[in-house]
């Protein structure tokens, strides 16, 4: 069958890929299977519920939940009777989903847990197109998800459900994602069921995963990256395991044993930190084996034939690594943020290829990506171009992407709409150039800055060179209209206190730690080895350390972990000031 409406690639997986494990979650510690059948049964079951509930074609419905099948079920019936899903981060705020539903219009909002429902509860009243929400996780008094599954098996409108599906056209708007967004008010990106569905298969071929493989799925499933490798997953048949949990995530790669599953940068890096902190931890020659092998894997590159040398390594200490996450990883897909060189390296070193793309939600998300495919991969760079999609570097270095996968527009936004989309080609705000036929992002144009001196400095490259240190967990390059860069730095504690054993350091706090003389004299030294990579006017003259890590809790990164550089600079401006004298 053609595959031209999102919820056609459920229809088509039945008909070519179907599976005895199509969804699988982990309920009171026993895995819970759905088979592409009882999947494609429990959507059109739904799809009857939301009819009979009143669910008219153009309604909005947001979704708020971990990662779960309930979700998947609710994404694809809500397509088929031609309402319209907008997914939503956990993790935001209050005033946030106040916002976002009424901007959208919000009638119904399928919700998992407890503390999800108090948040919309208090703003419900706050919404007036709301009308109902139902929860995935049983809560007395609370309607529940089922309750539509049984309305739907009671009264199967088959008729009307069929009607719907054959008005639905490959233009139609599918979705509504709002960004996370660094500044201002989330902006409702508008994704057609061409857009979706032309990245899904454009994508599938690049992946070195098929029908009956496994997959793990753990990054939220509201924002589009993980939400197209579902799609890509589906269409495959490739089953979909979804992690219990964040803090689960190693145990559940050891368990499921996945072919693939999607990481942002900043996962990989703690993953790369656990590894090297566990080789800190060894002894005698094993240890020395242990950094050896790790050398030798950072010097990785595509097309290396593997020598003796490489055989001991892997026989010896890269089967264990990989046996760690699994021993069947054929690929970690990245996005999200650029991945640091070294850190790609060293996973395609040891046998676990990170295949690093570049994407945004307004692009659907895939534009790039590197491959295992001939000639599919250089290091540095975001791959090649999907097949359909084209870029363009403007006069001032801005990438712009022209396709089927970019976005129809804002949500009730022309104004942004028409910056952000001229003749067809959207405008994404990264500068970038080819490498031949490799893209590569060289920063994001709002985030330069220009000293007082009239230089440019970009700080993505800085900060990424910069985590290469093993001392440094996070960094933000400050500097704008000031003499020199500066930086913020988080050290990496974890790293640190083992350090600071063997140095004979006590320190009973991250905070005692950051004051620790020997321990700025060591970062200042690797910041200084590393600035050497740059031009004199980009190098990090001064720096302060910081005692707590950022995270989305304490509002300093996004929901896709991006740093919101505003909203640091507001909270440290003590150290701003201290670094810059004012």
């Amino acid at each position: 069958m053609e595959v031209l409406r999102n919820f056609d690639i459920l229809d088509s997986a039945l008909e070519r890929v179907p599976l005895d494990v199509a969804l699988a979650a982990k309920e009171n510690g026993k895995w819970v299977t759905y088979s592409t059948q009882a999947y494609k049964e429990t959507v059109t079951q739904l799809s009857y519920g939301l009819i009979q509930l009143g669910l008219k074609p153009g309604d909005k419905v947001a979704t708020i939940t971990n990662n779960r099948p309930e979700w998947n079920f609710v994404n694809y019936a809500v397509a088929q009777v031609g309402g319209i899903i907008c997914p939503v981060y956990p993790t935001i705020s209050e005033s946030d989903y106040n916002y976002i539903f009424n901007d959208a219009g919000i009638r119904y909002v399928f919700l998992s847990d407890m503390d999800l429902l108090t948040k919309i509860e208090s703003i419900k009243d706050k919404v007036p197109s709301l009308e109902g929400i139902f929860t995935f996780n049983q809560i007395p008094g609370q309607a529940h998800w089922s309750q539509l599954l049984h309305s739907g098996r009671e009264n199967p409108n088959e008729e009307e459900l069929a009607r719907r599906k054959a008005s639905i056209q490959h233009e139609d708007l599918a979705t509504i994602i709002y960004t996370s967004g660094t500044t201002g008010n989330p902006k409702g990106v508008m994704l057609s069921h061409k857009n979706l569905v032309s990245n899904a298969i454009s994508s599938q071929p690049l992946l070195p995963v098929g029908y009956g493989d496994r997959a793990l799925s753990f990054l939220p499933l509201c924002h589009v990256f993980e939400r197209t490798l579902l799609n890509i997953y589906t269409y495959a048949g490739i089953s979909i395991y979804y992690a219990e949990s964040l803090d689960t995530i190693g145990d559940n790669i050891r368990e499921v044993k996945p072919h693939v599953f999607t990481a942002v940068p900043r996962l990989i890096e703690k993953v790369y930190d656990k590894i090297i902190a566990g080789g800190g931890q060894k002894s005698g020659i094993i240890k020395k084996l242990f950094f050896w092998a790790v050398k030798k894997a950072q010097g990785f590159d595509v097309g290396n034939s593997k020598g003796l040398g490489d055989l001991v390594a892997d026989k010896l200490v890269y089967s264990k690594i990989r046996a760690n996450l699994g021993g069947e990883v054929r690929a970690i897909v990245s996005g999200s943020a650029a991945l640091q060189t070294r850190l790609a390296k060293f996973f395609w070193g040891i046998g676990i290829p990170v295949l690093e793309g570049y994407g945004l939600t307004e692009t659907s998300p895939i534009v790039s990506v590197n491959t295992l495919l001939p000639g599919g991969t250089k290091f540095g760079t975001i791959g090649k171009l999907l097949d359909g999609v084209q870029v363009k570097i403007a006069d001032d270095g801005e990438i712009l992407v022209n396709g089927p996968n970019v976005m129809m527009g804002y949500y009730k936004n022309d104004e942004a709409t028409h910056s952000a989309i001229s003749e067809g080609w959207f405008h994404t705000g990264d500068i970038g150039e080819f490498d031949g036929p490799y893209l590569k992002i060289t920063d994001r144009k709002k985030e330069m800055f220009k000293t007082s001196g009239g230089k440019y400095v970009a700080p993505q490259p800085i900060e990424n060179k910069m985590k290469e240190s093993l001392f440094i967990e996070q960094i933000m390059v400050i500097g704008e209209g000031k003499k020199h860069p500066a930086a913020l730095i988080v050290p990496a504690f974890e790293y640190v206190k083992g350090w600071a054993k063997t140095q004979g350091i006590s320190a009973n706090s991250n905070s005692e730690l950051v004051k620790n003389e020997a321990l700025q004299k060591v970062i200042a030294k690797e910041v200084a080895r590393l600035n050497e990579s740059f031009g004199k006017v980009e190098q990090v003259k001064k720096f302060e350390l910081l005692e707590k890590e950022w995270s989305i809790e304490g509002g300093e990164l996004t929901p896709t972990l991006k740093l919101k550089r505003k909203v640091i600079k507001e909270k440290f401006q003590h150290l701003y000031t201290k670094i810059y004298g004012e």
